[in-house]
């Protein structure tokens, strides 16, 4: 699968769930959106090969 994120892409080949992918990247779980083949998922998503995945920074401001 291909990952972009803060500008960088990387590939993984093998399945995991969101949330250790996230924790592998030491990305807090609650500043990114993740986007998979173009469609929003959670956290207990379990991204496959071939899976296009973009995590997307929130920002917010007051």
């Amino acid at each position: 699968m291909k990952i972009e994120y803060d500008g960088k892409v990387m590939e993984l080949d093998r399945p995991i769930l969101v949330y250790k992918l996230l924790e592998k990247l030491s990305l807090n779980r609650e500043t990114y959106l993740v986007v998979v083949n173009d469609r929003l998922v959670t956290e207990d998503h379990r991204l496959l090969p071939g899976d296009h995945v973009r995590l997307i920074r929130v920002v917010s401001g007051g």
